[in-house]
């Protein structure tokens, strides 16, 4: 939607948005096929607007206000008609404000509603427990429960698979609010649906009728097996081996760097199967497998001790002479790489929501605490260099916020630029949490040093997002390969 006002305005949105029905002259009127512009058709145009439909744009030579007048069929109408005092009148009313009911860049109602919800969940069930999770590096096992109970745990699982179905923005909605509180468990539906992505994308209808559901109804885990010892950023170079056995596979090797292992019932496991491609290369073709916790030969190392998400175990895993049947088999045999790729242009999205919430839950904390914290007998909150920081790191935070968004909704689509927006919104996140959480801990000077307030949790746990699913350095290059080709 637009408002234009004066002469020579020009508005370009794209046709696919603004404009279905046939191609009419502007000048049509009608009542049961229209021009769609946003998400309202439009049945009555002003004789002096033309409609370029090479270019799909709308011409101006005068003045144009958008007014949701309803008619029988809750159709708003454009209007050329009004003179110059009704139209300011109008933009000044927030009751009558041009395209006030149409939510341009913003989150819908459901999406809003879960939001709220999650919010309260995370804020009862899961808040509470933060800080011990933390200190005592455990697995959050209320918050699971909180979230199983809420349908928070793997929101992404399609309808069909027993899910909530809830979209690629919603899923980060929901990411999102639980990292304001606790990261550690946002592993828990972050980290289930990068396990689960690879099904979704390539896997069979047995596969997925088999292995979603568990998850969905909150009875398994899954969890992604790529990194190794000597394979990081350099993820083509892993050694792990599944090697064909008669009619199945026989694994061995071992994975690093596990989120949830030990805890997680599934696991997609990516490993070297076949030959080199050339004879200078030492590089297998690599493909992926579904490997359960209870298939004999599968085992774990220790917990890492991290600086951050310490609720979130992270552990080795073991392959010794995994045998695995046929049909553990993802996708087709040697497309394994490229399905890690895609499912990480996928995930990164929910990275960068985990990011913009463990900023917001530090920024929420650092905005209270310095109203109340006085010195020089006023509250801190009123020098400006505090404001500075508070306005800076608001700012910061919401383009982060809106990338996300944008990079979400590009997942949803699967755009053909989700891999620059997954790697971009992960990258500057990130990037922005880490940078939010140090200021909130300055912000709480000495205070924020210490245990007792949870800034310093928050900067320890925004850490990770710029090194996991992909270091920001390896995003950078992700990105500029994207725009040089």
């Amino acid at each position: 939607m637009w408002v234009h006002s004066g002469s020579n305005r020009r508005a370009t949105p794209r046709a696919a948005e603004y404009r279905t029905g046939p191609a009419r002259p502007p000048r049509w009127r009608g009542e049961e096929e229209g021009w769609r512009v946003g998400p309202r058709v439009v049945t009555e145009w002003p004789s002096r607007y033309t409609f370029d439909e090479s270019q799909a744009q709308l011409a101006s030579v005068s003045y144009l206000t958008v007014v949701s007048l309803t008619s029988a069929g809750g159709v708003p109408r454009i209007s050329g008609d009004e003179p110059p005092a009704e139209l300011a009148r109008r933009q000044r009313d927030p009751k009558e404000a041009v395209v006030s009911d149409i939510p341009l860049f913003a989150p819908s109602e459901e999406h809003e509603a879960i939001r709220e919800a999650c919010r309260a969940v995370c804020r009862d069930k899961v808040a509470p427990h933060a800080a011990e999770v933390d200190e005592r590096e455990i697995f959050p096992q209320e918050s699971y429960d909180a979230l199983r109970a809420a349908d928070f745990h793997a929101p992404h699982i399609p309808e069909a698979y027993e899910g909530v179905g809830a979209d690629a923005l919603a899923t980060a909605i929901v990411i999102e609010e639980i990292a304001r509180v606790c990261v550690s468990s946002s592993l828990i539906p972050a980290v289930n649906k990068l396990g689960t992505m690879p099904l979704l994308l390539a896997g069979s209808e047995e596969q997925k009728r088999r292995y979603l559901p568990p998850v969905a109804r909150g009875e398994a885990m899954f969890s992604y097996c790529l990194s190794e010892p000597e394979a990081g950023s350099d993820a083509a170079a892993l050694r792990t081996r599944a090697v064909r056995d008669g009619d199945g596979w026989v694994l061995n090797g071992v994975k690093r760097w596990i989120t949830n292992a030990g805890v997680s019932d599934y696991y997609l496991v990516f490993a070297a199967t076949g030959e080199p491609a050339a004879e200078s290369s030492s590089r297998r073709p690599i493909s992926a497998f579904v490997v359960e916790k209870s298939d004999p030969g599968v085992s774990f190392g220790k917990p890492e001790k991290k600086l951050g998400i310490r609720g979130s175990p992270t552990r080795e895993v073991y392959f010794d002479n995994v045998r695995l049947p046929a049909d553990r088999l993802v996708g087709a045999e040697g497309e394994g790489f490229k399905l890690a790729m895609r499912t990480l242009d996928h995930t990164r999205v929910t990275i960068a929501a985990q990011a913009v919430g463990v900023a917001q839950g530090a920024l929420d904390y650092a905005t209270a605490y310095v109203k109340e914290r006085r010195q020089f007998g006023q509250p801190i909150a009123d020098f400006q260099a505090v404001r500075f920081m508070l306005a800076d790191m608001a700012m910061r935070l919401e383009a982060a916020r809106q990338l996300t968004y944008a990079a979400a909704a590009r997942s949803e689509r699967s755009d053909p630029d989700l891999t620059f927006f997954g790697a971009a919104a992960k990258c500057y996140a990130s990037d922005v949490a880490m940078e939010i959480t140090t200021n909130a801990v300055q912000l709480l000077g000495g205070y924020g040093y210490t245990r007792d307030y949870p800034v310093e949790r928050m900067m320890r746990d925004a850490k990770i997002t710029q090194i996991y699913e992909g270091t920001n350095q390896i995003q950078r290059l992700v990105m500029a390969r994207h725009l040089l080709g």
